[in-house]
């Protein structure tokens, strides 16, 4: 029985196609290295100190924990060390150019869904490697390129038990922490997103805010077998964005987050460069599909670092479906007029 395959032997082989896939995998490798570290923080939790305490806001506005600044720090020490061109960070208001001879540069989420940390649900550290090669302007404008742009993208999942997600464009492949030997080693098969589902992940919390196209889609689920999908779903939240993701990678199904009418949330919430694009590589890559209603996510071209996006990803024939919703939101779908006249989740 041979050897299972460690992360660093994988990434090894990108140093065949030159200079940027040596320096990819130097910084996959670097984002590991950064990673266990977090990773032995997280498992001691209280222990630890008070990883969920509030630091105030960065430089977005958006709620700091004590270990969004840890993360933070520990990638940003090894991706220095690894010499990419440059690094943004949700953490920092700009970019950080690090050798400007570099040819690839790195995006990090460096703690995902840090409002679960008190509360032991799975977090997460998402990032993107980003060629130098096309950018126009130099390191000034790397980060502004399109998702296509990326060399790599993954995300770990510290959960009850730590995984790297990574694509480097040949499939999408599960990682596991050995705790033992401190390394990551391959396990399973590729993700393989099925088309079809009968499960999505959505805040319904926030129903009265959507376009009216969402609430029909969402209406529609709720209706199961009556209503014109002929089926029935069931409904997942985690607010994590890892989590849902690697629940879709594993077993199926769609996560929306759309724009809607609430200040702030125009333009959608989630980051396009360092969340959005990096989940999108990673889905597109499982067979599934990643869009923000109207446009594939990773043909947008940013015109901001921390530029917000509406996200929704999963299972390519439901996906397909969404946007008919969204394209055209007074079509029937083969809604009776029960449904047309009312959501269900409406009193």
């Amino acid at each position: 029985m041979s050897a299972p395959l460690t992360l660093d032997a994988y990434v090894s082989a990108l140093g065949d196609s030159g200079a940027e896939g040596r320096a990819t995998a130097r910084a996959v490798l670097a984002i590991a290295e950064g990673a266990i570290e977090i990773a032995d923080v997280i498992r001691r939790g209280p222990l630890a100190g008070r990883l969920g305490a509030s630091k105030g806001g960065n430089t977005q506005g958006d709620d700091q924990k004590e270990l969004d600044v840890l993360a933070n720090d520990a990638l940003m020490r090894t991706l220095r060390a690894a010499g990419v061109a440059a690094i943004a960070s949700e953490e920092i208001e700009k970019p950080e150019i690090v050798d400007p001879a570099g040819t690839v540069a790195v995006a990090i989420d460096p703690l995902d869904g840090s409002s679960n940390i008190d509360t032991n649900i799975s977090i997460g550290t998402i990032f993107s490697v980003i060629s130098v090669a096309g950018a126009r302007g130099g390191l000034d404008g790397v980060f502004l390129q399109p998702g296509t742009a990326q060399r790599a993208a993954g995300y770990v999942i510290y959960g009850p038990h730590v995984a790297l997600v990574l694509t480097v464009g040949a499939g999408t492949h599960f990682f596991t922490l050995n705790s033992d030997t401190r390394t990551f080693v391959r396990t399973g098969a590729p993700a393989a997103i099925s088309p079809n589902t009968g499960e999505y992940a959505i805040n319904a919390s926030n129903y009265r805010h959507w376009s009216d196209a969402m609430r029909a889609y969402v209406d529609d689920c709720v209706a199961g077998q009556e209503g014109p999908h002929e089926s029935d779903f069931n409904t997942r939240w985690i607010a994590s964005l890892v989590a849902e993701c690697h629940r879709i990678l594993v077993r199926g199904g769609v996560f929306l987050y759309p724009r809607d009418n609430r200040k702030g949330y125009e333009n959608g919430r989630l980051r396009l460069v360092y969340e959005a694009n990096p989940i999108a590589m990673l889905v597109e890559q499982a067979g599934g599909m990643a869009t923000d209603g109207r446009n594939r996510i990773m043909d947008v071209v940013p015109t901001a670092v921390h530029q917000r996006s509406p996200l929704i990803f999963g299972s390519a024939r439901e996906i397909e479906r969404i946007i008919r919703y969204k394209a055209d939101p007074n079509a029937s779908f083969g809604r009776s007029q029960l449904f047309g006249r009312r959501g269900l989740l409406k009193t």
